[in-house]
């Protein structure tokens, strides 16, 4: 699914935003570090474990021009970390507009995605890829949530990341052992160095990722990953705008 088209323009202004807030990074390789999220509301998959159902399986928010976002995003002048996240903010109609538009605020721009979707024309400081594993599929008690994803959830843009201009790292959120063989699998396909790769445990609670991080911190021992907490979770909990 590679993005066409043109990444500006006028026809590419208004925007679904779930919300933007001032936090840390909580994952990955700035973790720490102080941003300004900007959520895009809409997604082309539906995360069985998904932690931003707003974002996704019952998007909301408000349509919001290019420089209304950019204002709301100028009420932190001492921060130039931006994430991008959703949702799938790569399949929002102006996302070209307003990454030009942030770039051009000074801002340092991080597009979180799952990869399913790439758009050439776009030069971020960083890609956050978390591509979904087998464990993210909707059960069956959600027939139309599941046909979505199954539809959607492919690999095969990975190698646009990986191959690209770009600097990127793949993040995948993992439960065990099975989920891990899986990520390693990807790893292997697409070549993916290993200094680039974090894994991190599946939980929406503090609970459920302290329970699963050893596991996965000895997983990442053995097989020269870097490991990724939640760190937002660890302060704060399961709360939105945090």
């Amino acid at each position: 699914m590679p993005g066409t088209g043109p990444v500006s323009g006028p026809r590419h202004r208004i925007m679904l935003i779930a919300e933007i807030f001032h936090s840390l990074q909580g994952e990955g390789q700035h973790q720490g570090t102080p941003s300004i999220f900007i959520r895009t509301s809409g997604c082309n998959l539906r995360c069985a474990w998904c932690d931003t159902p707003y974002a996704s399986w019952r998007p909301e928010g408000d349509p919001l021009e290019v420089e209304a976002i950019l204002e709301r995003a100028r009420a932190w002048p001492g921060t130039r970390h931006v994430v991008l996240t959703g949702g799938e903010p790569l399949i929002a109609p102006g996302v070209g507009r307003l990454v030009e538009a942030l770039q051009a605020d000074g801002k340092l721009v991080t597009i979180e995605t799952s990869g399913t979707v790439h758009i050439p024309e776009l030069r971020p400081a960083l890609y956050s890829v978390s591509p979904k594993l087998s464990h993210s599929t909707p059960g069956p008690e959600h027939p139309e949530a599941r046909r979505i994803h199954l539809r959607h959830n492919r690999y095969e843009n990975l190698s646009r990341y990986v191959d690209g201009p770009c600097e990127y790292q793949m993040k995948f959120v993992v439960q065990g052992e099975g989920d891990a063989a899986e990520a390693l699998e990807l790893v292997a396909r697409f070549a993916i160095p290993r200094e680039r790769v974090f894994l991190m445990p599946e939980g929406a609670s503090p609970e459920l990722v302290r329970q699963r991080a050893p596991a996965v911190a000895d997983i990442c021992l053995r097989e020269g990953l870097n490991y990724s907490c939640r760190l937002h979770l660890d302060l704060w909990g399961d709360v939105r705008g945090r």
